[in-house]
Parts: structure tokens; C-alpha cells; sequence
């Protein structure tokens, strides 16, 4: 199935968020996609990490993927923010999640994604 990017620097969540994916059959990359690797089908980013490092990984992931869909996460955002909208606009994202969400809350946000 697809191949999907998680960078967080929380490393249970990235272990939970790989978990839920792989029981849905996804291939997981935990950490930021190799150059020259071919393109991830989605990446998901934690944007709110310590000294700037969320905003500064998600503009390496899409200049190094252009085009791939990205998933933005983050327990600062509230927890009425629509999965599409104002916020993933201002971002430059295709969807955000707030957290702490659900296994299929976030299942559903992959999938509007990718299918």
C-alpha cells in the first residue's frame, strides 16, 4: 500500500501513529524522507516542535517532495479546527489534526489524502 512520513519529535507518538497506519497496511518512514528516495504518499508533521524544528521540517519535506500531500498535527491547534480550511491553508498543508485525536479521526484525515 502507500508509504508515509511521520516526522514528530514525541517519540511514542510517532510509534502509535506507525502502529495505527501499519494495522491499516501502510508502509512507515519515522523521521524526514532521504534525498534521491522516491516520493512518500503522504507526510505527516508534528508542526509544533521545539525551537522552530516543526515549520523547519515542513518546509524540507515539501521542497523535497513537492506536490506529496502533508498531513500537519499539533496540540497547540484547537480542537474545532476543521481538517481542511483556514488553518491547513495558512499553513501550506492539505489537512491538520488537532491533538490528542482518535485512531479513526486520524485514519480519516490519511485517507482523504491518499484514498
Amino acid at each position: 500500500m502507500s508509504g508515509i512520513v511521520i516526522i514528530d519529535d514525541d517519540a511514542l507518538m510517532r510509534s502509535l501513529l506507525a502502529e495505527w497506519l501499519v494495522g491499516e497496511g501502510y508502509r512507515v518512514q519515522l523521521g524526514e524522507p532521504a534525498p534521491g528516495a522516491p516520493a512518500p504518499d503522504a507526510v505527516i508533521v508534528d508542526v509544533y516542535m521545539p525551537r522552530h524544528l516543526g515549520a523547519e521540517r515542513l518546509r524540507a519535506a515539501r521542497e523535497l517532495h513537492p506536490g506529496v500531500p502533508i498531513i500537519a498535527i499539533s496540540g497547540h491547534f484547537h480542537s474545532d479546527v476543521r481538517y481542511a480550511g483556514p488553518a491547513a491553508d495558512a499553513l501550506g498543508v492539505d489537512r491538520v489534526i488537532a491533538k490528542p485525536f482518535g485512531r479513526e479521526a486520524f485514519l480519516d484525515v490519511v485517507r482523504s489524502v491518499i484514498g
